[in-house]
């Protein structure tokens, strides 16, 4: 049926993270509901909301990074995921 799409085991294991996250996110939210704070965004978010921006955010860090350097991609991955967590803490 996917025969057409090219599946590798890192994009299988992308996909299947991101699923796990959004179940983890929903469960957490059902046993304390996620409250809405101002943070260095200058917005009020909440949980799910610095989750999304922090995602969009790891995906700009990672195009932005294969667009300048050469270097390796567990660095840029690295960074992303230092992105994330900066803006899910403290955003």
């Amino acid at each position: 049926m996917l025969e057409w799409m090219v599946w590798t085991a890192p994009t299988a294991l992308v996909f299947a993270g991101l699923a796990l996250l959004l179940v983890a996110m929903a469960v957490w939210a059902r046993l304390s509901p996620p409250l809405a704070r101002r943070g260095f965004l200058r917005i009020e978010t909440d949980r799910g909301d610095r989750l999304y921006i922090g995602l969009i955010s790891a995906a700009v860090v990672l195009a932005g990074w294969i667009a300048v350097t050469d270097l390796s991609m567990w660095l840029a991955l690295g960074c992303a995921l230092v992105v994330v967590a900066v803006i899910g803490i403290w955003g």
